[in-house]
Protein backbone atom coordinates (compact mmCIF):
# COMPACT_ATOMS: atom_id res chain seq x y z
CA UNK A 1 0.00 0.00 0.00
CA UNK A 2 1.34 3.40 -0.99
CA UNK A 3 0.66 6.35 1.25
CA UNK A 4 1.26 9.91 0.19
CA UNK A 5 2.19 12.51 2.71
CA UNK A 6 0.08 15.52 1.74
CA UNK A 7 2.19 17.94 3.75
CA UNK A 8 5.36 16.82 2.01
CA UNK A 9 4.14 17.70 -1.50
CA UNK A 10 1.96 20.67 -0.57
CA UNK A 11 -0.90 19.54 -2.79
CA UNK A 12 -4.34 18.43 -1.83
CA UNK A 13 -5.25 14.93 -2.88
CA UNK A 14 -7.66 14.86 -5.75
CA UNK A 15 -10.22 12.14 -6.01
CA UNK A 16 -10.72 11.00 -9.58
CA UNK A 17 -12.64 8.25 -11.27
CA UNK A 18 -11.33 5.85 -13.87
CA UNK A 19 -13.43 7.60 -16.52
CA UNK A 20 -11.88 10.97 -15.68
CA UNK A 21 -8.35 9.59 -15.90
CA UNK A 22 -9.08 7.74 -19.12
CA UNK A 23 -10.77 10.84 -20.57
CA UNK A 24 -7.65 12.96 -19.94
CA UNK A 25 -5.37 10.34 -21.49
CA UNK A 26 -7.57 10.02 -24.58
CA UNK A 27 -7.93 13.80 -25.00
CA UNK A 28 -4.13 14.19 -24.90
CA UNK A 29 -3.75 11.46 -27.51
CA UNK A 30 -6.41 13.08 -29.68
CA UNK A 31 -4.73 16.50 -29.49
CA UNK A 32 -1.36 14.94 -30.35
CA UNK A 33 -2.95 13.18 -33.31
CA UNK A 34 -1.93 9.72 -32.12
CA UNK A 35 -5.35 8.41 -31.10
CA UNK A 36 -6.65 5.35 -32.89
CA UNK A 37 -10.20 4.87 -34.06
CA UNK A 38 -10.94 2.58 -31.10
CA UNK A 39 -9.60 5.17 -28.66
CA UNK A 40 -11.72 7.88 -30.24
CA UNK A 41 -14.75 5.60 -29.98
CA UNK A 42 -13.95 5.00 -26.32
CA UNK A 43 -13.63 8.75 -25.77
CA UNK A 44 -17.03 9.27 -27.35
CA UNK A 45 -18.57 6.61 -25.09
CA UNK A 46 -17.03 8.18 -21.98
CA UNK A 47 -18.36 11.62 -22.88
CA UNK A 48 -21.83 10.24 -23.58
CA UNK A 49 -21.92 8.07 -20.45
CA UNK A 50 -20.48 10.38 -17.75
CA UNK A 51 -22.61 13.50 -17.08
CA UNK A 52 -19.78 15.39 -15.32
CA UNK A 53 -17.41 14.94 -18.24
CA UNK A 54 -20.19 15.80 -20.69
CA UNK A 55 -20.76 19.10 -18.85
CA UNK A 56 -17.05 19.92 -19.02
CA UNK A 57 -16.96 19.21 -22.76
CA UNK A 58 -20.11 21.28 -23.42
CA UNK A 59 -18.71 24.23 -21.46
CA UNK A 60 -15.46 24.09 -23.43
CA UNK A 61 -17.40 23.94 -26.68
CA UNK A 62 -19.46 26.99 -25.72
CA UNK A 63 -16.31 28.90 -24.80
CA UNK A 64 -14.72 27.98 -28.12
CA UNK A 65 -17.85 28.97 -30.09
CA UNK A 66 -18.22 32.40 -28.52
CA UNK A 67 -16.88 34.99 -30.95
CA UNK A 68 -13.88 36.94 -29.81
CA UNK A 69 -13.59 40.59 -30.75
CA UNK A 70 -10.79 41.11 -33.27
CA UNK A 71 -7.65 42.90 -32.21
CA UNK A 72 -6.78 46.23 -33.79
CA UNK A 73 -3.82 44.55 -35.49
CA UNK A 74 -6.09 41.99 -37.11
CA UNK A 75 -8.63 44.44 -38.50
CA UNK A 76 -8.06 44.95 -42.20
CA UNK A 77 -9.71 47.63 -44.24
CA UNK A 78 -11.18 46.51 -47.50
CA UNK A 79 -10.66 49.04 -50.26
CA UNK A 80 -13.33 49.30 -52.88
CA UNK A 81 -12.03 48.92 -56.42
CA UNK A 82 -11.77 52.21 -58.23
CA UNK A 83 -13.82 52.35 -61.40
CA UNK A 84 -11.78 52.96 -64.49
CA UNK A 85 -12.82 55.58 -66.95
CA UNK A 86 -13.63 54.64 -70.53
CA UNK A 87 -10.28 56.01 -71.74
CA UNK A 88 -8.36 53.94 -69.14
CA UNK A 89 -10.22 50.80 -70.22
CA UNK A 90 -9.24 51.41 -73.86
CA UNK A 91 -5.58 51.96 -72.86
CA UNK A 92 -5.57 48.74 -70.83
CA UNK A 93 -7.09 46.81 -73.76
CA UNK A 94 -4.50 48.11 -76.22
CA UNK A 95 -1.67 47.35 -73.77
CA UNK A 96 -2.91 43.78 -73.43
CA UNK A 97 -3.01 43.41 -77.21
CA UNK A 98 0.60 44.45 -77.69
CA UNK A 99 2.07 42.81 -74.58
CA UNK A 100 0.35 39.47 -74.97
CA UNK A 101 2.75 36.59 -75.35
CA UNK A 102 2.48 34.38 -78.36
CA UNK A 103 1.33 30.89 -77.55
CA UNK A 104 2.56 27.98 -79.60
CA UNK A 105 -0.23 25.65 -80.54
CA UNK A 106 0.41 21.98 -81.05
CA UNK A 107 -1.23 21.08 -84.40
CA UNK A 108 -2.14 17.58 -83.25
CA UNK A 109 -4.28 18.99 -80.45
CA UNK A 110 -6.14 21.50 -82.63
CA UNK A 111 -7.03 19.04 -85.42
Amino acid sequence: MITINVMKYGKQLERRTFNQDRFEILIKRQKNGTATFNELSELDEIVNRDPEIREIVLEEMQDADSPKPPDNDQIQTIEKPVRKSFLEKIKAFINRLFTAETVSINPSIVA
